[in-house]
């Protein structure tokens, strides 16, 4: 079983960043992964991923968009960005080349 992690953030601050968000969760929880999602919107961070988090996750997804705060915690992490469309759109896509992935990595 997969644990991944993500941080979604777009432009706005609004509603792709959350909508990214359950998109992911709702990919990642549909093949039994394990999944938290850090969202950096209007509002502030929410969510937060702990260092124990960053620490289990197999892969950490980011979006590209805009910049995400505190990066740096994610050195050494196999991290794959996507832009905040395709993890609102096609986070089921995205979910499969990370399995692809993890399994040439096993």
């Amino acid at each position: 079983m997969a644990n991944i992690i993500a941080v979604t953030a777009c432009p706005s601050g609004v509603a792709h960043t959350y909508m990214a968000a359950e998109s992911l969760e709702s990919a990642a929880k549909s093949r039994g992964w394990q999944i938290k999602v850090e969202t950096q919107g209007s509002i502030g961070i929410e969510n937060t991923l702990t260092d124990a988090d960053v620490a289990a996750a197999d892969m950490i997804i980011l979006t590209k968009d805009i910049g995400i705060q505190f990066e740096e915690r994610f050195a050494g992490k196999t991290i794959v960005r996507v832009n905040i469309s395709d993890a609102v759109k096609r986070a089921d896509a995205i979910m499969n080349k990370i399995d692809s992935h993890l399994s040439q990595h096993a």
